[in-house]
């Protein structure tokens, strides 16, 4: 049966005849109405969040797909530590074959593979050393798990913005740069999680990867014009390495200057990623593009090695992400690169450590 997920995306890019368009309309007017009566229902007390011990950091977007937010979750981890707190992630640990509440990391070091963590957690457990990350599908059980055996005094929940089980005291609000609102239209229909109303609650909001110039003004507008009152930061991707599968080889940034390379990515946004590459002055050879959380097969790196010399291509490169989801599977017999990256603040940074100041003192103060 084919993927509905995958299913979604196409019709998202490439457009929905008049019928299936009509139809996910109707889903979409339902799936609001949902959206309401939670609220609603949460307002009139008859569901409520659990309240942790400690104080709660949450970082989220309003459109499904990618937007940075795990290199902004490691980089409020950092910050925090930084600060003098001792902060845990909590996550979902979206496509991941266990159930329950999982202790991905604690300060000794990572307790599950990437299959039972998920991508992303076992990722952040590999980025953040002695930092217990723990995945749960509710979010409040897993935070507790983190603060009673864990140990924590900050909990970074990522993917939180929507999430309604657990109080929390800061939401940071990622958006997209290059597209910021997706679709524009609500899911089904299109990629919007929520309505732009929900800005309101954010805050602080981060604008990643934003093209150059001044093209975050009419996302700023959009923002206001919502309501929104949160200060409003940017931030980018900066390349670290590229570390060669298997060898181990890595490679600075400016050496990957004009090689030809077939990248390939199962990313919400994985145009972002050939963009990166492109600013790295990477000679980008095609982009195959695979569903977000894409566990790869056999065939997939046979099919991505033909294509990458089909095209003259020297070697292949991808995310950190995606390497996760590809490490115990044959390397083909081209060059395959990982390429790491983080984010870095670039408009605004005070107001981001300004926040995190106060959530990192009030942890200080309840311990």
């Amino acid at each position: 049966m084919r993927d509905p997920g995958s299913w979604l995306e196409r019709v998202w890019s490439d457009g929905a005849s008049a019928p299936v368009g009509a139809a996910l309309s109707a889903l979409s007017a339902g799936y609001r109405a949902g959206l309401v009566a939670r609220t609603r229902l949460y307002r009139w007390g008859l569901l409520r969040s659990g309240r942790l011990p400690c104080p709660v950091v949450s970082i989220g977007n309003l459109t499904l797909g990618g937007s940075g937010k795990t290199p902004l979750v490691e980089l409020a981890v950092k910050t925090l530590a930084a600060l003098g707190a001792s902060p845990a992630v909590v996550s979902r640990g979206y496509r991941r074959e266990t159930r329950g509440v999982q202790i991905v990391a604690d300060r000794d070091g990572i307790r599950l593979g990437p299959r039972a963590a998920g991508d992303e957690p076992f990722l952040l457990a590999e980025r953040l050393p002695r930092t217990p990350v723990v995945v749960g599908e509710n979010r409040y059980d897993a935070g507790r798990v983190a603060v009673e055996q864990l140990q924590a005094s900050v909990v970074v929940l990522d993917d939180g913005f929507q999430n309604r089980t657990i109080d929390k005291d800061l939401e940071i609000l990622v958006v997209n740069g290059r597209a910021p609102w997706g679709s524009g239209r609500l899911f089904p229909r299109g990629t919007l999680r929520e309505p732009l109303g929900a800005l309101r609650r954010a805050h602080t909001i981060v604008v990643t990867n934003p093209p150059p110039g001044d093209e975050i003004g009419p996302i700023e507008r959009a923002i206001r014009r919502h309501g929104a009152a949160a200060p409003i930061l940017t931030a980018a991707y900066q390349p670290l390495e590229a570390r060669r599968a298997g060898s181990g080889e890595r490679l600075a940034p400016p050496a990957l200057a004009g090689r030809r390379l077939l990248a390939f990515a199962g990313l919400g946004f994985p145009r972002g990623f050939a963009e990166t590459l492109v600013a790295a002055s990477v000679q980008v050879a095609g982009l195959a593009e695979f569903a977000d959380h894409h566990w790869y097969s056999a065939q997939d790196l046979s099919a991505l090695a033909a294509r990458a010399r089909a095209t003259g291509a020297e070697g292949l490169i991808t995310t950190e992400k995606d390497g996760v989801r590809l490490r115990d599977l044959a390397l083909p017999d081209l060059p395959l690169w990982i390429l790491s990256v983080k984010m870095s603040l670039e408009q605004n940074r005070d107001a981001w450590v300004r926040a995190l100041r106060g959530v990192s003192a009030a942890a200080l103060a309840e311990r």
